[in-house]
This record gives C-alpha cells, structure tokens and sequence, in this order.
C-alpha cells in the first residue's frame, strides 16, 4: 500500500507482484475534496484511516508516506500498529513519542510548505490532539527513514534533526534526490521500496 506516490512507481511495484493502494490525503493529489474542506488534521488524514479501517485483522500492509504524508502514517501506525508491516518515510516529516509533530509543524518549513500548495494551517492544539503519539503503539512499528540528499523543501539538515530526536529502525539515502523523489529518482526510490519490504 502507498501514499503518495508517482503513477510509475505504482505500476513497477504493482508489476514486481505486490498489490498497490494509491491514496491521495483529504484536497492532495486527485482526491476530491477542496482544500477549504479539510479544516482538521483528521479531515487530512481521513482517505487513510477510511482505508486501514476497511481491512481485515490478519491483513498487513506497508505504508509509504512523503513530505506531509509522514504525519498521515504517524497516526495510522498509532492506530493501526496490528495492521503495519512497515512504516516508510520519504523524506518525509517523523514526529513520534521523542519528538512531538507540534515542534517539527512549528519548524519554519512548514510556512514554506503551505505557500507551495494552499492548505489549512492547522492549529498546534488539533496537532497535540490528533498527533499523541505512544511508544507501545506507534513504537512497535517498524520504521525506515529515506534521505532524500538534495532536498531543498526538507533540507538534509532537517531530515537528520528528525532522525536524531526520533531514531528510526533504519535509515536509507538517496544522494542526488530532491524532495519529489518519487520522479526525480524513481529507479532508485522503487528499488529501495522492495529491498525494504523484502527484508
């Protein structure tokens, strides 16, 4: 299962035999809500959780989370630990039990972020709300941070502040990719999806 990721990538990885659930979270991608109808974080998060929901106990799926994204995986592996193969990070934002996602939102790239593309600005309160995040749930998910090396949206800097106050189980690189490394690198970011999965 995947979130936000490249059509190309979608269809390698369909074709290398895994079943692929694209989702795109509340006004991103092709999804139909508008960005004033996603006033909560929980509205962001809403085609995610509305899809973990819908699958059986014994199911597992790995989840792939970019940018944003990663604050959408965050609650899905606190909710749905029992379900998650795997929690993948393209360079993607990591709060966790270590480090509060209301320390990484209030960071200054999340201005940054919001004049890319309009989105609501949430409030730190419905953050702290949403995002309470437990070293038993959300903790015993595996979890794999990718450095994407020539981020200019997430710097590198930024990627290892991340890591360093909320270590992952694993920590991949690619060196030459931009924060979209879903097309800037998508051979290499497909590759580094299936050894992780198949490891």
């Amino acid at each position: 299962m995947a979130v936000q990721l490249s059509p190309k990538i979608v269809v390698l990885i369909k074709l290398s035999g895994h079943n692929v659930t694209a989702i795109d979270l509340g006004g991103s991608g092709i999804n139909p809500k508008q960005v004033l109808e996603v006033p909560r974080l929980s509205d962001y998060f809403s085609p995610l959780m509305d899809f973990l929901t819908s699958l059986h106990a014994h199911e597992k799926v790995v989840l792939v989370g970019h940018s944003l994204g990663g604050f959408a995986i965050s609650r899905a592996m606190e909710s749905f630990p029992q379900n998650i193969l795997v929690a993948i990070f393209v360079t993607a934002v990591m709060p966790g039990p270590t480090l509060n996602a209301t320390t990484i939102y209030s960071k200054d790239w999340a201005l940054a972020t919001m004049l890319v593309r309009p989105r609501y600005l949430y409030n730190l309160e419905d953050i702290s709300k949403v995002m309470a995040l437990s070293s038993n749930r959300y903790g015993s998910v595996r979890r794999v941070f990718i450095v994407a090396g020539e981020d200019k949206q997430l710097t590198k800097e930024f990627q290892q502040w991340m890591i360093e106050r909320n270590p992952p189980d694993e920590v991949k690189e690619i060196p030459d990719a931009d924060h979209m490394v879903m097309m800037s690198r998508s051979l290499q970011l497909f590759t580094l999806l299936l050894r992780i999965i198949h490891e």
